[in-house]
């Protein structure tokens, strides 16, 4: 296996159903415009709430990684 390079960006997703979609809503759209994307981790959950205490959205914030190609 070739030494590679990889970076790590950090992405926050979100979905008025579950943290479960919340991430995969992240990753899905990074791998719009990334490519070779390697690893999400999930660094922390948390939700967003109205004023009246109920939950509007549930968060994800994700560290992805993805193969590096520097010239």
């Amino acid at each position: 296996m070739p030494d590679s390079v990889y970076k790590v960006i950090e992405l926050i997703g979100t979905s008025t159903d579950s943290w479960e979609k919340a991430a995969a809503n992240a990753v899905e759209q990074a791998a719009k415009s990334l490519r070779d994307l390697r690893i999400a981790e999930v660094v922390k959950l948390d939700m967003q709430l109205d004023d009246k205490g109920k939950v509007e959205a549930y968060r994800a914030k994700l560290n992805v990684s993805f193969k590096f190609e520097g010239t």
